[in-house]
C-alpha cells in the first residue's frame, strides 16, 4: 500500500475532496515524523508502537575483507504491532 493508496481510501471514506483527504494524510505522517525524529515514541491504539531506540557504538568487522571498524551510535526505530492488530492479522484468512 502506497501514500496514494492511503489518500484514496480516506477519500472513500470520508467523503471529502482528494486535496483535503491528501493534506490530511500528510499532516498525519508529518506529525508523526516529526515526533519520532524528536526521539519520542508514537502508540497508536489498537494498531503499534513506533519506539526510537538508541544504540551505542560498538565493533564491528567488515564480511568482505575482514577488517575491524566501528559502528557509531545511532538511533534506530521499531515498531511493536498491538495485540489487536496481531490477533486480527491471525484470524482473517
Amino acid at each position: 500500500m502506497t501514500k496514494a493508496d492511503i489518500v484514496q481510501q480516506v477519500y472513500e471514506k470520508l467523503g471529502t475532496s482528494k486535496k483535503e483527504s491528501g493534506q490530511v494524510v500528510e499532516s498525519v505522517f508529518s506529525i508523526v515524523k516529526e515526533t519520532l525524529e524528536n526521539g519520542e515514541n508514537v502508540k497508536v491504539s489498537g494498531f503499534g508502537n513506533f519506539i526510537v531506540r538508541n544504540k551505542n557504538s560498538r565493533k564491528g568487522r567488515n564480511p568482505q575483507t575482514g577488517e575491524k571498524i566501528e559502528i557509531s551510535a545511532r538511533r534506530v526505530l521499531t515498531f511493536k504491532p498491538s495485540q489487536v492488530l496481531k490477533r486480527n492479522m491471525n484470524t482473517s484468512t
